[in-house]
């Protein structure tokens, strides 16, 4: 028995957010072959899609490790304390800083200042029509958020913001002033340890899938590291086997080369 961790975007969808029907019936294949099948994302759990429940997965690490669910049942859940959260959105609304405080029941975004980034923009829109109730404001009263994302083309304006959340929030830099922010103490390598702990997996047992940057933590932790044909060149390091592209049937190709399914 193995233990398979997918990252979502790039991994599972493609670029247009799809999942390939060869893509759905090689993680059945996997699951039915008795392999552990979980999602291991940047999202957090409000934004899963919703046709990740035809695989089913085993279980869904969600927030960069901030929130672990396994068979139905939240094994593990870590919120930015409130005050501090508040302390976060109020600094953004008062800067103009654009970005999302992505929580596990809802995603925060300003009301009028995501509109200066088409990214935002586009994030905002996907989320609010894929999931009915997901989408708040940041200026709400009381917000509960695990992490967050922001967008300063500034240079100036990202230094200082980046050094007001240093004491506990980690920044992973995409490039172009975009930033994915996480609580410091918890990453995807995080969530695989503490399944594996769990679950009493032996490291070997491990396989890890992924393209982004993001992914670097859960590549460092797993020798089975399988990166996805178009990945982000920051994993090559770390990578013992490139795939073929999602539209490829890349996850499908990796399964077959490890003898995961047949």
């Amino acid at each position: 028995m193995a233990a398979l961790f997918f990252d979502i975007d790039g991994t599972i969808l493609d670029r247009n957010q799809r999942c390939l029907e060869s893509t759905m019936e090689s993680l059945r294949k996997a699951r039915q072959s008795g392999h552990l099948l979980f999602i291991n994302t940047g999202r957090t759990a409000c934004d899963i899609p919703k046709e990740f429940e035809e695989v089913p997965f085993d279980g869904y690490c969600c927030g960069c490790g901030t929130y672990i669910r396994y068979q139905n049942q939240v094994l593990f859940h870590s919120t930015i304390p409130s005050a501090r959260g508040a302390e976060i959105a109020d600094y953004m609304i008062k800067q103009g800083i654009p970005g999302a405080l992505e929580g596990t029941e809802h995603i925060y975004f300003q009301r009028a200042d995501y509109n200066k980034n088409a990214d935002l923009v586009e994030y905002r829109e996907n989320i609010a029509q894929k999931n009915d109730g997901v989408v708040h404001t940041i200026e709400e009263p009381e917000i509960r958020y695990d992490k967050l994302m922001f967008c300063a083309e500034d240079a100036g304006i990202c230094e200082r913001f980046l050094k007001f959340l240093e004491p506990d929030i980690r920044a992973i830099d995409y490039g172009n002033g975009v930033y994915e922010c996480i609580q410091k103490a918890y990453s995807k390598a995080t969530a695989i340890q503490w399944l594996q702990d769990y679950l009493k997996l032996d490291k070997e047992e491990l396989y890890v899938f992924g393209d982004s940057v993001n992914d670097i933590d859960m590549f460092s932790y797993v020798k089975h590291t399988i990166a996805m044909g178009d990945h982000d060149r920051v994993l090559d390091p770390l990578t013992e086997y490139v795939t073929d592209v999602v539209e490829r049937e890349g996850i499908r190709k990796a399964l077959e080369y490890y003898g995961l399914i047949v």
